[in-house]
C-alpha cells in the first residue's frame, strides 16, 4: 500500500503523518532578558575603557609637559638662563615716548611681547618659526600674524577642551583688542609657567604699583616680565620648586607666543571670587597668596589645581583629581586637587626656604 507524503506550506520537508511542525524562537521575555545583560555588559566595560583613554591622555599630556622642561633645561645651558616670562619695554622712565599702540600706560606691558613658549621654539624641533621672529619687533606686528597664530600640538593637552585653533585677543570689556587696524589671534597653549606665589601684574606692575616697574621685586617664582633667573636662583632647589603647569582652555585662553599690551584674559567660566586679569594672564598662573587676592570674606586665596574659585591665573585640568605640575629638574608630576595649600604655596616660590614633605 502507499501512504502518502505531505509537506509544509513553503517547505519541501516532508512531515510524517500525524505531526505538527513548530518554529523555535525568542520569546518577548527572553529577548528583553538578553537585552538587559548587553545592556549590563556596555555599563560596566563603558567606564573602564573611559579610563583607559584617560590614562593615556594623561600620560600624553606628562610627556608634553616633560619635552617642555627639557627645552628649558637645554636654553639655560645655551644661555645660562631661563627664558623670559615674556619679553617688554624696560625702560619705565620714557615708556611714555612709544607709540600708543606699543604700551599699556596701566600695567607698563610694552613691545615686544613674545613669550617663554617662542623664546623655546629651537629647543621644541621648531627653529624655523623661530627664525620668522624679530624679538626687537612687537609681537602684534601684522607681519608675524602667521607665526603667532600657529598651532603647536606639544602645548596642547589632550584633554583639555575649549578649543585647538588661536583665539582673538580681547580687552578689558571682553571687545576685540585692536592693534596695526586690526584684531589680534594668538597661536593657544594648555601649559603656563609658574609666577610664584604672588601676582605682579596689572596695576601693580605699572606706574602706581610702587615697583617702578621692577616686579622682581613681588615675584617669587622663576618667570614673570623680563625675569632672567639662573638655575642658581633656585635657592629651595629644582626639584621643589613649581616651572609651569596645566591651564585648561574651558576656563581661559593662554598663548605660547607672549601677551599682547592691554589685553585681558576673561574666565570662561563664572565663579564668585573670579574675575578678568591684565595681560600676563595670557603667559602666567601663580598659587596665591597674593596682595589683594582675597575671597568673598575676605581671606587670602590660596589656589591650588582644580581649586573652586576658577581664577584664570590658576592652574587647571580636565584630568580627574588633579593636573600635572612640571618641577624645575624637568620632571613631571600629577598633583591631587587636594593637594595641601601651604604646601603646594611653598613649591611655587623658588626661594622661601621652605621645608617641602611628600605630596
Amino acid at each position: 500500500m502507499i501512504i502518502p507524503t505531505f509537506y509544509s506550506s513553503g517547505n519541501r520537508t516532508p512531515l510524517c503523518h500525524g505531526t505538527t511542525l513548530r518554529r523555535r524562537g525568542f520569546t518577548l521575555v527572553e529577548l528583553l532578558v538578553v537585552i538587559a545583560i548587553i545592556g549590563v555588559m556596555v555599563g560596566l566595560l563603558l567606564p573602564a575603557v573611559q579610563a583607559a583613554r584617560e590614562a593615556a591622555r594623561r600620560m600624553t599630556c606628562s610627556s608634553k609637559l616633560k619635552q617642555i622642561g627639557l627645552a628649558m633645561h637645554n636654553y639655560e645651558s645655551t644661555y645660562k638662563r631661563l627664558p623670559a616670562g615674556y619679553q617688554s619695554f624696560n625702560r619705565y622712565d620714557i615708556i611714555s615716548t612709544l607709540p600708543a599702540e606699543d604700551f599699556d600706560p596701566v600695567t607698563w606691558d610694552a613691545r615686544g611681547g613674545w613669550g617663554w613658549g617662542s623664546a623655546i621654539l629651537p629647543f621644541i624641533e621648531q627653529q624655523p618659526l623661530y627664525d620668522s621672529i624679530d624679538f626687537a619687533l612687537p609681537l602684534w606686528e601684522i607681519r608675524f600674524a602667521p607665526v603667532r597664530e600657529t598651532k603647536l600640538p606639544i602645548f596642547l593637552c589632550p584633554s583639555a577642551t575649549g578649543g585647538e585653533e588661536a583665539f582673538t585677543v580681547v580687552d578689558e570689556s571682553n571687545a576685540n583688542l585692536i592693534k596695526r587696524g586690526g584684531p589680534v589671534r594668538l597661536g593657544r597653549s594648555n601649559y603656563v609657567v609658574s609666577h610664584g606665589r604672588d601676582e605682579a601684574w596689572g596695576d601693580r606692575s605699572g606706574p602706581t604699583g610702587g615697583l617702578n616697574g621692577d616686579v622682581s621685586r613681588v615675584a617669587d617664582g622663576p618667570f614673570f616680565r623680563n625675569s632672567q633667573t639662573r638655575f642658581l636662583d633656585v635657592i629651595d632647589g629644582l626639584s621643589n620648586t613649581v616651572f609651569g603647569g596645566e591651564h585648561t582652555s574651558r576656563l581661559s585662553d593662554k598663548s605660547w607666543a607672549g601677551i599682547v599690551a592691554g589685553a585681558f584674559v576673561h574666565p570662561k567660566v563664572a565663579s564668585p571670587d573670579n574675575g578678568p586679569e591684565s595681560a600676563a594672564g595670557l603667559q602666567f598662573a601663580h598659587s596665591g597668596p597674593a596682595a589683594g587676592e582675597v575671597d568673598t570674606f575676605g581671606n587670602p586665596i590660596i589656589h591650588p589645581p582644580n581649586f573652586p574659585t576658577l581664577h584664570v591665573c590658576q592652574m587647571q585640568s580636565e584630568h580627574p583629581g588633579g593636573a600635572h605640575i612640571l618641577l624645575g629638574d624637568a620632571s613631571v608630576r600629577f598633583v591631587s586637587e587636594s593637594i595641601d595649600r601651604i604646601l603646594f604655596a611653598a613649591l611655587s616660590s623658588m626661594n622661601g626656604g621652605e621645608v617641602v614633605g611628600e605630596y
